[in-house]
């Protein structure tokens, strides 16, 4: 199996999969026209990156079965052109919370002790103890989580050693499933912003996150509140997110609306401008164990993948299908008999939408599970039972 990594990896991680028997061709900074031009020159398998943008295009240069976004995050990835093409796209979930967590709580006391700022003062030959020494603290402030996945989780325990209080809003949240967090359920994201000090999103970039932190969460916020984003930039609305800054909301943000490309290059975004907003070269994943991680999680993927055909972590499989009914065949385990079957339900133009076959010990006989986008009439279903080899077939309305 061919696998073309296009950002920097681990050099564990490239000898982890060749070690799994993989040709590895690593050519880190590939990307647009560069890229497209690769995949059609090596013909890859497996395609690896981490912040490099997957298009259309290089989708269809060659013959990839795999995307990888080693990391957690896919919106670089067109997901819905890979999955028009028969391509899975896997990520490695969970492997940067601890990163991130860390550096969203690095931007925190950023904010509050206004590290960054005595920096630059001391850098440039100035001592302004009188300036610096006026802050807040954290201690005893509230800090509210939008997102509880996998990071927004890390931030619970982090914020109890800063002896904060936490409340939060997830999709998924409960009040019963906060409680057990030890957090305060909160039903929106504007209740969060009313009562947080310090207000840290940790949501994916999906079609309902998008925007989804607008002009109406800001102004909830209270005056001189802290905001702080290392998920995505665009869950973010931008303009909102000015205004509030113009109005006295302190910002860190890890995350851009325009990063550029690749690892370096020219940045252009006029809030890093105003004064009250910090930020760092979206680095939350950037850590020696995270990126370790990552690299042992993206062997197991590709080997997963090359050894069974099953592919860890997919996100681009249907969640539902078009299927009404599931045709339920008993049959021998012998060559043959589920082309019978299925040439029947193909004759009858039935589009199969998901099959299993399930051999029972001593592979003598088995059970395949074959769902149908419509439901075969009774002719179609004697035309099965008459195979060769099968014993028995049943209808599952679904």
């Amino acid at each position: 199996m061919r696998v073309l990594i296009a950002d920097k990896f681990e050099a564990s991680g490239i000898q982890g999969l060749k070690d799994a028997g993989c040709e590895v061709l690593s050519q880190p900074g590939l990307k647009d026209d560069a890229l497209v031009a690769e995949v059609t020159r090596l013909q890859p398998d497996v395609l690896v990156v981490r912040s490099t943008k997957v298009s259309e295009a290089v989708l269809a240069a060659g013959a990839l079965k795999l995307v990888v976004r080693a990391g957690a995050g896919y919106n670089t990835i067109d997901v819905a052109a890979a999955s028009r093409r028969g391509i899975y796209v896997s990520n490695c979930p969970g492997k940067n919370s601890i990163a991130v967590a860390e550096l969203a709580f690095g931007l925190i006391l950023s904010l509050d002790r206004r590290i960054p700022d005595n920096v630059a003062a001391l850098r440039e030959g100035k001592w302004n103890k009188g300036e610096f020494s006026r802050a807040r603290g954290v201690f005893g402030r509230t800090l509210g989580l939008i997102g509880l996945g996998q990071i927004g989780r890390e931030m619970i325990p982090r914020a109890r050693g800063f002896g904060m209080q936490v409340v939060a809003w997830s999709r998924s949240l409960t009040p019963e499933s906060a409680a057990a967090m030890g957090v305060e359920y909160k039903a929106s994201p504007e209740e969060v912003a009313a009562v947080a000090d310090i207000v840290s999103v940790h949501v994916a970039l999906n079609a309902q996150t998008l925007g989804m932190i607008g002009a109406k969460f800001f102004e909830a916020m209270r005056p001189g509140a802290f905001f702080v984003n290392t998920s995505r930039a665009e869950v973010v609305d931008a303009a909102a997110l000015r205004e509030a800054v113009a109005r006295g909301i302190r910002v860190g943000l890890d995350v851009f609306a325009n990063e550029p490309a690749g690892s370096a290059g020219e940045f252009a975004d006029d809030i890093v401008k105003q004064g009250v907003v910090y930020g760092t070269h979206h680095i939350g994943a950037s850590t020696d164990q995270a990126q370790e991680a990552i690299a042992a999680e993206t062997v197991r993927i590709v080997k997963a993948f090359k050894d069974t055909g099953k592919v860890p972590n997919v996100v681009n499989l249907a969640k539902s299908t078009p299927a009404t009914c599931a045709v339920v065949v008993r049959h021998l385990d012998r060559p043959g008999v589920l082309a019978g079957v299925l040439d029947a339900i193909s004759n009858a133009r039935i589009n199969v939408q998901e099959m299993e076959n399930i051999v029972f010990e001593g592979a003598e006989a088995a059970v395949a599970r074959i769902h149908l986008e419509t439901e075969p009439g009774a002719e179609v279903l004697e035309r099965m039972r008459s195979a060769a080899d099968v014993l028995e077939v049943g209808l599952i309305r679904l």
